[in-house]
């Protein structure tokens, strides 16, 4: 990454689900292409994810979930996200997402959702055409 400014970015398991395989690969893989990455651990509400991204000053939050629970974690942390004036943070995601769930994701203001097996450069492009780092 050719940045002045590190993109700073939480990674967030939100809900009951335990498998953290795939956030920590994007942790890592954001990590090493020189991001700084706050990664929450599991079992996360909306409201911790958020209230750390605030705290750290973060530019996105990455959102793992594999529980069925996208629809209302998502449209809950976007809610919290304007309630907080904070909108312009970036919100991504990954996990089983139908197609269809998608593309209403997006229109709540999601910026992508990323499908297992997407080659972790193709997130970490996505998220550095995405983000524009406060300086």
């Amino acid at each position: 990454m050719s940045r002045p400014v590190p993109i700073r970015v939480v990674v967030a398991k939100p809900g009951l689900d335990g498998h953290d395989r795939g956030a920590k690969v994007v942790a890592r893989a954001l990590r090493d292409a020189g991001c700084e990455v706050i990664y929450t651990g599991l079992h996360q509400s909306p409201e911790q994810i958020i209230a750390t991204a605030i705290q750290e000053d973060v530019q996105a939050i990455g959102l793992s979930i594999l529980s069925g629970a996208h629809m209302t974690i998502f449209a809950r942390i976007m809610k919290l996200l304007r309630e907080s004036k904070a909108e312009d943070i970036v919100v991504f995601g990954g996990g089983i997402i139908p197609e269809a769930d998608k593309i209403v994701l997006k229109s709540m203001g999601v910026g992508e959702i990323f499908t297992p097996g997407t080659p972790t450069t193709e997130i970490i492009s996505w998220l550095e055409n995405a983000v524009t780092v406060k300086i």
